[in-house]
């Protein structure tokens, strides 16, 4: 089969298709044929090994992982001994997470890991693109902010895949949205449910007089330092990307003079039951119409190496899927 392989630190020009051996479907394994991926910032760091404290995780001298991705959409073509909840032929999605692998025409899941049929009424591009970000931005908004109904989330990068599922999750919670995103991305991120849109080039929202209960920068673009101010006295700033003064702050609970706090979830590193647990909650959102997929553009396998570019530009809108086995449908947002 082939698989996007990364064999050494460096730009997206690393990424190169190889023929790989098919994994070996063992006792209550079920393989999967790929239909659609995705590319995301975590792959951006696992083949570029940076930030460099990432290599603690993903391997010092080289990727330890030469298969990346964690998110699939795909067909069961084979049933392990012992596999019972999965038939030939089913459409399934799911992840890998936290070790990768997804980058591939087949992937080797065990029927009691994160998968499950599809949501209905969605294609592979559209039911690819709903995990990553919602796989996030459900326990940074659920468990880390403890987010309720009457609340104000004020969502840096609302536009990107974590940020408009993050808008779309904190409006199904009953809070009030603020979006902060670009000028070109304004009406995408209302039409998400944003009961309001900072354009971050024409205002700051962190030098303006509104305050929020919860500030979640789904970017890492803000600092605890320059958002404080505009948190509650009891608000909570939440961050995706790992700093030294959040981690230490995260250790604190909340700071012993103002009682704003900041914090960061490991997402990736949660338990298999939590993260089906959330799949079963992203699939009812999905079906009953409360959530919705935001693509930024659809790029064939071969072409693998582009959606890691467009994932290194920082501009992309939601999220950049890769058709694996066949081109997926699916509505292109950005450009």
């Amino acid at each position: 089969m082939r698989a996007a392989v990364v064999e050494r630190y460096g730009g997206p020009e690393m990424v190169r298709l190889r023929e790989v051996d098919e994994p070996v479907v063992g006792d209550g394994d079920v393989l999967v044929r790929v239909e659609a991926t995705t590319v995301g910032p975590t792959d951006g760091t696992n083949r570029s090994g940076r930030p460099a404290f990432g290599r603690l995780y993903f391997g010092l001298a080289r990727p330890k992982h030469p298969v990346l991705g964690y998110d699939f959409v795909g067909v069961v073509e084979r049933v392990g001994p012992g596999a019972r909840r999965f038939a030939l032929g089913d459409r399934v999605y799911g992840t890998l997470a936290p070790t990768p692998g997804a980058h591939a025409e087949l992937v080797r899941v065990a029927e009691d890991g994160v998968i499950a049929p599809i949501p209905a009424g969605l294609d592979a591009a559209g039911a690819v693109s709903l995990l990553d970000a919602f796989f996030t931005a459900i326990p940074f908004l659920r468990d880390g902010a403890r987010l309720r109904a009457g609340q104000t989330v004020l969502v840096n990068g609302a536009s990107g895949s974590v940020g408009s599922a993050a808008v779309q999750y904190a409006k199904h919670l009953g809070a009030t949205v603020v979006g902060v995103c670009s000028t070109g991305n304004v009406e995408l991120v209302g039409s998400l449910g944003a009961d309001q849109v900072i354009d971050y080039t024409r205002d700051d929202f962190a030098a303006a007089s509104d305050r929020y209960d919860v500030i979640f920068d789904a970017v890492g673009k803000r600092s605890f330092r320059e958002c404080r101010s505009a948190l509650t006295p009891d608000g909570i700033y939440l961050s995706t990307v790992p700093t030294l003064p959040v981690l230490l702050r995260s250790r604190r609970a909340r700071s012993a003079d103002t009682g704003r706090r900041a914090g960061i979830l490991f997402t990736g590193l949660r338990s298999i039951a939590d993260k089906t647990s959330d799949l079963a909650v992203i699939g009812e959102l999905a079906t009953t119409g409360a959530i919705r997929p935001v693509i930024d553009r659809i790029v064939p396998f071969d072409a693998i190496a582009e959606a890691h570019r467009r994932v290194d530009s920082g501009h992309k809108v939601g999220n950049v899927v890769v058709a694996v086995s066949e081109a997926p449908r699916g509505t292109e947002v950005g450009s």
